[in-house]
């Protein structure tokens, strides 16, 4: 079984911190088998961890967090980002055009723009994969309607950290029974859905700290648009 984080953001997403160097670096500490960096609707630094990760004894997984017109979806194996605004059902065809897997994060968190509130649940059971447990949901319903959801279509189930700063890197991880050491052998076994999930609440102060943090960086990003 290999241990695989499959929800991260390094520092070029619009809420996250750090450079992928530290990602790894974690990643490494903790005894992770695998990472990928999942930023919003940028590929360039997952690529670029990508190729890094053996340096650190880890299987480099690339893909981005594309923000659908009904909300987010992870695509893990992409080599070309999928553009944002895409539809649910034609952002899962990119993915899968690039031989990429599908996975749904936060479905049931509309606040953090999951896409349950948008899609029927015939469209949302066409993802490849259901993440049922994010740690950054702070009560944990939404990741109980979320494992409910892929248990009751038989949908593969993942687990992220869906962490924005290195220190949180490993909080949540998908225990895969994946047939070698690669890429794409764990995201076959992920489709396959060879897996287990496992993880912990991110503190609620790290999580507000996160969010406070990224609503800022958004808020700067505005003004330097506005002014030039």
């Amino acid at each position: 079984m290999l241990t695989v984080e499959l929800h991260t953001h390094s520092e070029l997403s619009h809420d996250g911190r750090d450079p992928v160097e530290l990602l790894l670096e974690q990643a490494e500490a903790v005894g992770l088998d695998a990472l990928a960096v999942t930023d919003h609707d940028e590929i360039e630094a997952s690529l670029r961890a990508a190729k890094l990760a053996s340096d650190y004894g880890l299987v480099g997984i690339p893909g981005a967090e594309i923000t659908t017109s009904a909300g987010h979806v992870l695509g893990l194996g992409l080599e070309e980002l999928v553009p944002a605004g895409l539809s649910f059902g034609e952002t899962l065809d990119r993915i899968h055009d690039q031989g990429g897997v599908a996975v749904v994060p936060h479905p049931f968190q509309k606040s953090r723009s999951g896409v349950a509130a948008n899609v029927s649940r015939t469209e949302l059971a066409e993802a490849d994969a259901i993440e049922v447990y994010n740690s950054r949901l702070l009560t944990g319903r939404g990741n109980r309607r979320a494992r409910a959801f892929a248990e009751a279509h038989g949908l593969p189930m993942t687990a992220g950290s869906d962490a924005h700063i290195s220190e949180m890197v490993g909080q949540a991880v998908t225990r895969i029974d994946a047939d070698g050491r690669s890429s794409g052998a764990i995201l076959d076994a992920i489709a396959a859905g060879r897996t287990v999930t496992d993880g912990k609440r991110t503190p609620w102060h790290i999580s507000f700290r996160q969010a406070a943090g990224g609503a800022k960086r958004r808020v700067i990003n505005r003004l330097v648009g506005f002014f030039g």
